[in-house]
């Protein structure tokens, strides 16, 4: 079956899910924030046939999110390092972590959140930078944007009165 392109969407959501959307490129930038960076490493640690693991490891720094370091000239040998957009894909890590940990949970958890400076867990929150509201249904909605069409705004506006 082939895959689905989005790079012809306007939503925001269908663009990055372009980038990012398959789960092993989630998984590999989840290793990636942790520090893995080698091959052999993102290998070991998920599994993956080298030749998946090759074809993602591409698709991320093409998208730009991983950024490719020779760190053996002989033989050949790259690392792979998140960028700018790599480390902004943080907060999404630690939303679907949140998400997974509340509704789907391991029966020994193999990672923790925690506050660097007490050791505390973490139960992290999205909030709005400008009014301090939780990003949340009572305190936030989706409206249409100037780009959207007849059959989204019809969408936006019913949910908006089902939810007022």
């Amino acid at each position: 079956m082939e895959r689905k392109s989005f790079q012809d969407m306007s939503c925001p959501v269908a663009l990055a899910l372009e980038r990012v959307g398959e789960w092993w490129s989630i998984l590999i930038l989840r290793d990636a924030s942790h520090g893995i960076t080698r091959f052999d490493g993102f290998q070991k640690s998920l599994g993956i046939s080298p030749n998946s693991l090759t074809r993602r490891l591409g698709a991320l720094v093409e998208a730009g999110l991983l950024e490719r370091r020779r760190y053996s000239e002989r033989p050949p040998r790259d690392e792979y390092v998140l960028t700018e957009a790599g480390h902004a894909f943080q907060p999404v890590l630690t939303t679907l972590y949140a998400f997974g940990t509340k509704h789907f949970p391991p029966n020994e958890p193999n990672v923790r959140l925690v506050d660097k400076e007490s050791g505390n867990d973490v139960d992290p929150l999205l909030i709005d930078r400008t009014t301090g509201h939780p990003i949340d249904e009572e305190h936030t909605t989706f409206m249409p944007g100037p780009s959207a069409d007849d059959r989204l705004r019809a969408v936006l506006e019913w949910r908006n009165r089902q939810t007022s």
